[in-house]
């Protein structure tokens, strides 16, 4: 099979094939002897790739997007080359032997051919941002599996709030849990935490609040109140952080927010996951 030949696109180059423990660089350009060599992952060992390649004039480096052992070699590579960040079904290497030093090379070899195409890469304010989003909507569905545990505990002991009233976790839902909790059981004296408009549903909470509540069903619903309890705190303060990240786009948010929809958190949602710099996508 005849080997691929490509024709130079960019000066000097060097390909990484990353994993967990170890990084192997291929050098090939103008000037330069093309030569693989290895380094491990530790910060000073990235650092010393750093001298290497820069003792070599490279000006461009490509590397895989697979699993998370790019990101910290990018965060250190990214302050002294240009680098591009690539799927890996991009560069797909021809089938065979394959060995990290041949997936270095041929990474090199498409670089320096110009066939590779970078992934959106954000600055680092915007990296961060997303990864205060990103949290932070997992803490939303750790809450909402948390409410939905509640729930459970609640039919268990055969008490239908959720049929009576339309948000158990609203302020009457969450007064009779409380009172649950602290071991009042009597129907009539649940149902007169009743507010709003459920005060005239009091008899059909009566109904619904005679169940068999358990000290095993109490303790379940104080940890779980609790664990609800401490996630709000933990949203309030990605929220707050998150609020400090957006201020330097407050145009963007505003304009965001004129869509009909938009939101606060999901103009920052989208932010986070696209930055406010639009030059950085084709169309």
């Amino acid at each position: 099979m005849a080997t691929e030949t490509f024709t130079s696109q960019i000066e000097r180059g060097c390909g990484l094939d990353v994993h967990k423990q170890s990084v192997v660089a291929s050098v090939s350009g103008a000037g330069i002897l093309s030569e693989t060599r290895t380094f491990g992952t530790f910060t000073e060992d990235l650092y010393q790739l750093v001298a290497w390649l820069e003792s070599l004039g490279i000006t461009h480096i490509a590397m895989e997007s697979t699993g998370v052992y790019w990101k910290p070699v990018y965060h250190i590579l990214e302050d002294f080359f240009t680098i591009l960040l690539v799927n890996a079904r991009h560069i797909k290497n021809v089938p065979g032997h394959k060995t990290d030093k041949k997936d270095s090379e041929w990474i090199t070899k498409l670089l320096m051919g110009g066939l590779l195409k970078g992934s959106f890469v954000p600055d680092q304010h915007i990296r961060e941002l997303r990864v205060l989003h990103r949290h932070r909507r997992k803490l939303l569905h750790q809450r909402t599996g948390e409410k939905n545990r509640l729930q459970n505990v609640l039919e268990d002991a055969n008490i239908k709030l959720g049929s009576v009233v339309s948000d158990v976790f609203g302020k009457t839902g969450m007064a009779i849990v409380e009172a649950l909790i602290a071991g009042v059981t009597e129907p009539k004296e649940l149902s007169e935490l009743a507010r709003g408009s459920l005060v005239r549903k009091k008899d059909q909470l009566q109904r619904a609040l005679y169940g068999k509540v358990t000290e095993h069903h109490r303790f379940m619903l104080r940890m779980i109140v609790k664990n609800i309890s401490y996630i709000d705190e933990q949203i309030a303060v990605f929220e707050a952080r998150m609020a400090g990240y957006v201020k330097v786009m407050q145009h963007e948010m505003e304009l965001l927010q004129t869509i009909p929809g938009v939101s606060t958190h999901v103009a920052t949602g989208i932010l986070a996951e696209t930055g406010a710099d639009m030059s950085v996508f084709p169309t």
